[in-house]
């Protein structure tokens, strides 16, 4: 008995690491693809793709001001490396959710050691979207 109760615990626990795995795919995703949008100056584009709870803390047009204010300075990109990929369900200043975590070493055309933090969530339609993104 104990052993089936093992097998089955190892198997879920299995099962959710497969889950997660296959999350945190879609979440590299879905920031890979927003991440092509702001790297072609497609600011709009990335708004339009972005969480709910991002596009209610800033409008439209005040996102595209602001990276281009931001993002354009740098220039194009000449690599970016995944360096962190974390899951949780907290964030600081965000409703508890489903949240990945990305940072990615990035070289820019005119800088070359950045830091861009991009947090994509689960959104109520079980896609990823993203609520977040940083550059340091």
């Amino acid at each position: 008995m104990r052993v089936a109760v093992l097998i089955a615990s190892l198997l879920l626990s299995g099962a959710a690491l497969a889950q997660d795995a296959v999350s945190g795919d879609l979440a590299k995703a879905a920031a890979s693809n927003w991440l092509a949008l702001t790297d072609v100056g497609n600011y709009g584009a990335s708004w339009d793709k972005a969480a709910p709870a991002f596009q209610s803390v800033i409008n439209k047009p005040d996102w595209e001001q602001a990276l281009r204010r931001v993002r354009m300075p740098l220039g194009s990109v000449k690599t970016r490396r995944l360096t962190r990929a974390e899951f949780t369900h907290s964030l600081p200043g965000a409703p508890d959710g489903d949240y990945f975590v990305l940072q990615f070493a990035t070289q820019f055309e005119n800088k070359a050691a950045a830091t861009e933090t991009v947090t994509p969530m689960k959104g109520a339609d079980g896609n990823w979207h993203v609520s977040g993104y940083f550059i340091k």
